[in-house]
């Protein structure tokens, strides 16, 4: 991405998170708050769905059983916990815990109504990161940027997409949830294999391009 901040990257995300952290436009309980990600200079942006019930309690973003299987995801391409949610800006369609699913089986998925008044926090950090690279677990991430496209169609590739920041790398992967059975069929678990490649293959690109920077 081009151009200059008018300020540091730290001080233009504190400032959004101090914003996103005062956010009551759904008029949730009072006990459901924005999920809020602490990266200070990440050169990437994941985007998932909504925060589960664990992620109300500790606003700490992919905290529960989904985060579990993600972590995972993330160190077979190389990144530790730790140094995921260093280098990683954690976002969602919405930042919100939803809710139950009515059948019981795991969240409700965000309305229309909670995603329209959610998306300028989106909007926002893309303007602000600028990402290198977008990665897109699930159906809703992957919607924001990729419409209308099954995920066998769009996993284990790497796509170019426009967004408010300007043009970005995007890799999709299926949502990390334990309601999700897709990624244990056979061949879409070897599409998320490529798709986990594919992702070290773009993380170490950006070290490679961010240790040329450095050195001119």
């Amino acid at each position: 991405m081009s151009g200059r901040r008018a300020l540091p990257l730290p001080v233009l995300l504190d400032r959004h998170r101090a914003a996103l952290a005062d956010c009551r436009r759904c008029g949730n309980a009072p006990d459901v708050l924005p999920v809020l990600s602490q990266a200070r200079a990440p050169r990437v942006m994941l985007v998932g769905q909504a925060p589960g019930q664990t992620e109300m309690t500790t606003r700490r973003p992919f905290n529960g059983r989904a985060g579990r299987t993600l972590f995972r995801w993330l160190e077979r391409a190389g990144l530790d916990e730790a140094t995921a949610r260093a280098r990683i800006y954690f976002a969602a369609v919405t930042r919100c815990y939803p809710g139950p699913h009515p059948s019981g089986r795991g969240d409700r998925v965000p309305t229309p109504r909670e995603r329209a008044l959610c998306r300028d926090w989106m909007v926002a950090e893309l303007r602000i990161i600028r990402p290198a690279l977008l990665v897109l677990a699930g159906r809703l991430a992957i919607d924001q940027f990729l419409p209308g496209r099954a995920l066998d169609q769009v996993v284990g590739r790497v796509h170019e997409v426009e967004h408010a920041g300007g043009r970005t790398r995007a890799l999709p992967l299926p949502h990390p949830s334990g309601a999700s059975s897709w990624f244990h069929v056979p061949a879409n678990a070897r599409l998320l294999d490529r798709a986990l490649v594919l992702l070290r293959e773009e993380l170490d690109a950006i070290d490679r391009l961010d240790a040329r920077e450095l050195a001119g």
